[in-house]
């Protein structure tokens, strides 16, 4: 099973939704194995034995099959900068077609089964750009994968939550769930809000994680939900 995890911009909460997912379906004798990847990264950091994104790390940590930095995050920028703007200074191609072919070794390295999971977390948001006119949503067009889509929850997201919902089912895509995320607690209306997202997006709620004092994929794990996730043979 693979999903792809986009959100409504950056800073939605990409990363701990999906650390949480994953911590949560190691929980769940439903799911085999699972694994996290971000193929695409930027505002890394330089290590001694290369760049590393906190983000990917996280990934790992969760994940039960472990693999090689490399094939989790196999392209990384050290600016904190749209992706296409780094890879055009470096020279690195990020097309779709360039990070099909590094999704697909990484899955092949992973050697998946029917009841392992994989959660493939994007970058930005669903239209981020790739340069020479491309978009990441068409790489999971090219994946044809279910998406989840997480929604920080803050002043706007409403307009970017069902633009985004919209979107993503405009581009022949499944929205398997969307999670809201609160990144502002002191949001207006709040449970005004939240309501109005379960109104216009009729894709099944994982979940509504808080505003956490502790910010760990399992706390924010306890807020979500895996049933309609779960796979159908099991």
């Amino acid at each position: 099973m693979k999903y792809f995890v986009t959100g409504t911009d950056t800073d939605s909460g990409k990363t701990l939704v999906t650390s949480a997912l994953l911590y949560k379906m190691s929980q769940n004798q439903a799911y085999e194995r699972t694994l996290g990847l971000k193929p695409v990264a930027s505002g890394c950091e330089q290590t001694e034995i290369g760049l590393r994104n906190s983000d990917a790390l996280a990934l790992i940590e969760e994940s039960s099959i472990k693999l090689d930095y490399d094939l989790v995050n196999p392209i990384s920028f050290l600016p904190g900068i749209a992706p296409h703007i780094a890879a055009s200074q470096v020279g690195v191609d990020i097309s779709p077609g360039a990070l099909l072919a590094k999704i697909q070794l990484s899955l092949a390295a992973a050697e998946l089964n029917h009841n392992d999971v994989c959660l493939i977390e994007g970058a930005g948001g669903w239209r981020l750009p790739l340069g020479g006119g491309h978009f990441l949503s068409e790489l999971v067009q090219a994946l044809d994968m279910p998406v989840i889509l997480v929604v920080g929850v803050k002043l706007g997201c409403l307009n970017h939550a069902v633009l985004t919902h919209e979107a993503i089912i405009a581009d022949g895509l499944t929205v398997a769930g969307w999670v809201a995320n609160i990144v502002e607690p002191q949001t207006s209306c709040l449970d005004e809000n939240l309501a109005s997202l379960f109104q216009l997006m009729p894709s099944p709620c994982l979940g509504v994680v808080p505003y956490l004092s502790e910010v760990t994929a399992k706390a924010a794990a306890e807020h979500l939900s895996l049933a309609t996730l779960v796979p159908s043979t099991i």
